[in-house]
């Protein structure tokens, strides 16, 4: 029975009716440049359509060559390149869903050496310095942007969205920040913001009045000298009158030193300004970021903060997501939880993107379970990520699957992580597994230690060891006292630490383990903390939103976070988000010291040498967090079992702990098993 919830309303347009409220953002998932990849981008869509979204954007799709964000990306210029977008439209019109195609100049953010940009100026995220566009090559880019928008609606397309935030091209013109011209596209806030009117002005002209056309605003930048909120308004009214169908919500810039999409960020943490704007202008507006399950759009369609919200992640997660909610089965839900690892880290890489709670995501495909021509019996060892989801996808397949479990609960290390601050939404895919587990019948045996004797007498046809890592132990005089602790100990609240702690490895579970004791709690931060913490002003009284400064905290301890390989720790963290964790620690005073030799624990403290000069830290304790090794204590006596063992996840590569590669791992297991 389908729920009456605000998300399912449809919204008109005028010209056209969109089915839902429900938006899913772009996101550029590297299949657009593969190799028959627009065959492979089709499924994509047409399952995030089947799953009920009423308007999918595309990645960004640039105008012209200058506009590409690499060499290789996929621009729309020419009408031979029309026939590929069809494979695309009509997979998701099949579906029932309509589309939109972004397009994006990368302006200063290009990583080539032909970039073009309002000044030049370099960008400090990318290698290449633009050259300054000529006012004719501004005007040529403005028609490119109408004739890409007429050749996306040759391409069924049902409109397209124009990328002005993020620091992308013409966010660029619109600030004083990136440009510094003297002509008719820079100096007045009037002339800066030119070239968007422009835009979408000969997008109009070129697609006429029946063709959606969405401006992407960027209505917060968070960085200095951008727009101010007298100017947010003055061109969200301009845009309007241009004929703007809708105005989505672009929070934040490329380089701008405040997190904004990362686990850590409060749900719906930026709908205020979306409200804010919704009281100035009547064009439909779209909140974004950060939005990741039915309650939280309820509250913002509720609430009258926008009309639609947008989601980007969360259909990478879980492509059922509008189908679920519009059922009542939020537990039903994968939801994402903003940890950046699968998608936009890979995408930064020039990786093609998925999900690290879906790995079908962007592999529909390749990565399928097809009910099993023989189904079978199937032990699992551990219910870590690997087990979990290895349980959940063979019996999709079909397999009877029982699921053993040593402690009283499922997750494994995913109930170390959501103790982490910042990163309480790992519970949610605990939530969805125990979900799955029940609803596909797989026998949960929690408190069961399994035994190599006990799966050798089961009537069981294959084993799979899911079990799992230890910590690693160092051997060291002294680090056999109480004091000296492992993380797993600490993040069980089977020991506790004292004020001054040593934290020996700096790998992604030290700045976990840094991060919770400088917290001093695991309670998750209140959005008003938050916004002080990172400075963002919600007055909107300073340009580009930022406070004069943020806020200080008092570090709830002393903290030394140690590594024995010389160079910057955490240089191994993710892309997009390690930046942040290191942004944290050096917020909470956290002491990082590379090139340790740890000699010995005593009642003086942890005796360490660097460089040659030896050291004592006076800690009260001692966190270890040197890395893992596989647990492999059952191999042996089932390898005599004559039953056939797998090993997946932390057991099969204990490196540093990869929830990414471990859930894969059992997908790919449980589709050729």
């Amino acid at each position: 029975m389908t729920a009456q919830r605000k998300m399912l309303e449809p919204l008109d347009l005028g010209f056209t009716q969109l089915k839902n409220r429900v938006v899913m953002g772009s996101m550029h998932t590297g299949l657009e440049e593969e190799k028959g990849g627009f065959e492979k981008l089709a499924a994509f869509y047409r399952e995030r359509a089947q799953g009920g979204v009423g308007l999918i954007v595309t990645g960004g799709i640039s105008p012209n060559f200058r506009g590409r964000l690499t060499p290789n990306a996929t621009q729309l210029s020419f009408s031979w390149q029309v026939r590929k977008h069809r494979i695309v439209t009509e997979a998701v019109h099949r579906a029932g869903a309509k589309i939109c195609m972004q397009i994006l100049h990368a302006g200063r953010y290009a990583y080539h050496p032909f970039s073009l940009a309002p000044s030049k100026l370099k960008s400090p995220i990318t290698p290449f310095t633009p050259r300054a566009m000529s006012a004719r090559q501004v005007r040529k880019t403005v028609r490119d942007f109408g004739k890409s928008a007429k050749l996306a609606q040759k391409a069924g397309y049902d409109g397209v969205e124009i990328m002005g935030s993020e620091g992308y091209l013409i966010n660029q013109f619109i600030c004083s920040r990136t440009n510094g011209r003297t002509d008719e596209y820079g100096g007045s806030f009037d002339n800066r913001s030119r070239i968007a009117l422009d835009i979408v002005q000969e997008v109009r002209r070129n697609v006429g009045r029946d063709f959606i056309v969405i401006f992407r605003l960027s209505m917060l930048d968070l960085v200095e000298q951008g727009s101010s909120w007298d100017e947010v308004v003055l061109l969200a009214k301009r845009l309007q009158k241009a004929g703007v169908s809708l105005i989505n919500t672009g929070i934040g810039w490329h380089e701008a030193r405040i997190p904004t999409i990362v686990t850590s960020v409060p749900r719906a943490a930026f709908t205020w300004v979306t409200a804010k704007l919704r009281q100035e202008v009547s064009v439909p507006l779209i909140a974004t970021n950060r939005i990741n399950m039915p309650m939280v759009i309820e509250d913002i369609l509720e609430s009258g903060q926008a009309d639609m919200v947008s989601m980007a992640r969360p259909f990478l997660a879980d492509p059922q997501f509008v189908n679920k909610a519009a059922a009542m089965e939020d537990d039903a839900i994968n939801t994402c939880i903003g940890c950046n690892q699968a998608c936009l880290d890979h995408t930064f890489r020039l990786q093609r993107a998925t999900c690290l709670v879906n790995p079908r995501a962007a592999y529909e495909k390749e990565l399928n379970f097809i009910a099993a021509y023989t189904p079978k019996k199937l032990a699992v060892v551990g219910a870590g990520p690997a087990g979990m989801a290895f349980a959940v996808y063979a019996a999709q397949r079909g397999h009877q699957v029982t699921l053993f479990e040593a402690r009283d609960d499922i997750g494994g290390q995913f109930n170390l992580a959501r103790t982490i601050p910042g990163k309480e939404e790992f519970a949610e895919t605990l939530r969805y597994f125990r979900y799955q587990l029940a609803h596909l019948g797989v026998t949960l045996q929690l408190n069961t230690a399994a035994t190599a004797q006990m799966l050798a007498d089961a009537d069981i046809d294959e084993i799979v060891l899911a079990s799992g890592v230890v910590p690693r132990p160092l051997s060291l005089p002294g680090f056999d006292s109480p004091k000296v602790i492992s993380y797993q100990q600490l993040l069980q609240s089977k020991a506790t630490a004292g004020e001054r702690v040593a934290i020996v490895g700096a790998g992604g579970i030290g700045f976990d383990v840094a991060h919770y004791l400088a917290e001093g709690s695991s309670a998750t931060l209140q959005a008003g903390r938050w916004y002080q913490r990172w400075g963002i002003d919600t007055d909107y009284r300073q340009r580009g939103g930022l406070l004069p400064k943020a806020a200080t905290e008092k570090p709830a301890r002393q903290i030394w976070l140690l590594q024995r390989k010389a160079g910057t720790p955490g240089k191994t963290l993710g892309k997009t988000t390690g930046w942040v964790h290191r942004a944290m620690l050096k917020r909470h005073g956290v002491t990082s010291i590379s090139g340790v030799t740890y000699e010995r624990f005593d009642g003086q403290g942890l005796h360490i040498t660097v460089q040659g000069q030896a050291q004592v830290l006076a800690v009260d304790t001692v966190v270890v967090c040197a890395g893992q090794e596989s647990n492999l204590s059952l191999l042996p006596a089932l390898q005599q079992s004559g039953k056939p063992v797998h090993i997946i996840g932390g057991a099969k590569l204990a490196a540093e702990l990869d929830a990414k590669r471990a859930i894969r791992d059992a997908a790919e297991l449980a589709m050729g098993i």
